[in-house]
């Protein structure tokens, strides 16, 4: 029965506030003046001794959010048969840091296991050209075929550092074709790690955002709660810049911002924030809902757009002393349901092209109003 009521609950939410997903802003490249447009590339050929040894000086490494390794010895060992038989490996790519060094964007498993192998870790398994060499280590290969694997050739092509952001994410998203596909999260995390992510992370675990904005049947929970906190980060502090897509504009913000030294006052700002708001709606924060034919309160589903809607409008009318919200959580649930209910605009502002920079200005204000002095 609860599970039936659950369902026509979210069917009911479907038709009241039919919301498209938050993962669903388009990156727009074409709000790059044209001139930037380009993928700045420079193409190297490395020996397979040569790449190890810059992994194992760590000029070239794997990122953190990449770092999981899982292919078995098998498909390593296919890998290692592949150079001895001289067949052709596919493009390994790379991302320059400020630092210059080097992130590997595609082709971890591969040199991974380049690694591995001429570290011993591994015995050859399943070879079917090469099966004399089944069973050996590395270090067990006879010299010549050790040099030949060492002298093998790979091409790697880096993607240089003054390639604009947005321009270097989208390629990113292209060549992230892993059999777990990573989400915008991930992939910000591989180009943009830095302090700000560092601090998002850290805010993750020192307050209760988890509870609000992922919703129990939320299958997707891989970095969410960071990027809810970028994107209050973001709206808050620079939605002047906004560029018309929420994605490239946090892209944007976390460029500007990686290694900000003085992060105190943001996190802050997000702590207070989100307690403000939690404490004002309890259970209700972020959520769409309705009444039931007896005028109780029935929670519908979480929604992005109002989520931004409430932390900007009410961190923006306390930081002006404009702050007006009842100590009644229900005085103040009830004035977000005569919203939904009497402003058609509000709902279809945090229902459709949410990301459009009117939409979230329009929603933005709209709570501003309803709850400033």
């Amino acid at each position: 029965m609860v599970a039936k009521i659950k369902s026509t609950a979210n069917e009911l939410a479907d038709i009241l506030f039919p919301e498209q997903d938050f993962d669903d802003f388009a990156e727009n490249i074409l709000d790059i003046p044209p001139e930037q447009r380009k993928l700045i590339t420079e193409s190297s050929d490395y020996t397979v001794e040569t790449l190890v040894n810059k992994v194992l000086n760590e000029s070239i490494f794997i990122p953190d959010f990449q770092r999981k390794y899982v292919w078995s010895d098998i498909q390593a060992s296919k890998l290692i048969e592949s150079l001895i038989i001289q067949c052709p490996i596919p493009v390994i790519y790379l991302n320059q840091e400020p630092d210059q060094r080097y992130s590997v964007i595609d082709g971890n498993q591969r040199v991974t296991s380049l690694k591995r192998f001429l570290n011993n870790e591994f015995s050859l398994k399943g070879l079917t050209a090469y099966s004399e060499l089944e069973g050996l280590t590395y270090s067990q290969l006879d010299p010549r075929i050790q040099r030949h694997i060492n002298n093998r050739t790979l091409r790697c092509i880096s993607i240089s550092k003054d390639t604009h952001p947005q321009v270097k994410f989208d390629v990113f998203e292209r060549l992230n074709s892993g059999s777990v596909k990573l989400n915008k999260q991930e992939l910000r995390h591989g180009l943009y790690y830095g302090k700000l992510i560092k601090a998002a992370k850290e805010l993750v675990l020192k307050t209760e955002i988890t509870k609000y904005v992922l919703p129990i049947d939320n299958k997707n929970k891989r970095m969410k709660a960071e990027e809810f906190i970028l994107r209050f980060w973001t709206l808050s502090s620079d939605f002047e810049n906004y560029k018309g897509s929420l994605a490239a504009s946090i892209n944007n913000f976390i460029e500007k911002n990686k290694n900000n030294s003085n992060l105190n006052e943001l996190e802050d700002n997000f702590k207070n924030t989100l307690n403000l708001v939690t404490r004002s709606f309890g259970d209700y924060s972020f959520m769409t809902f309705t009444k039931d034919k007896e005028g109780n309160y029935l929670k519908l589903k979480f929604n992005a757009a109002l989520y931004d809607a409430l932390m900007v409008g009410l961190y923006e009318n306390e930081k002006n002393g404009k702050l007006k919200v009842s100590t009644s959580k229900n005085e103040n649930i009830e004035k977000l349901y005569e919203l939904f209910q009497s402003d058609k605009d509000f709902v279809k502002n945090i229902s459709q092209a949410t990301g459009n920079k009117n939409s979230i200005k329009y929603r933005i204000d709209k709570i501003k109003e309803i709850f400033g002095a």
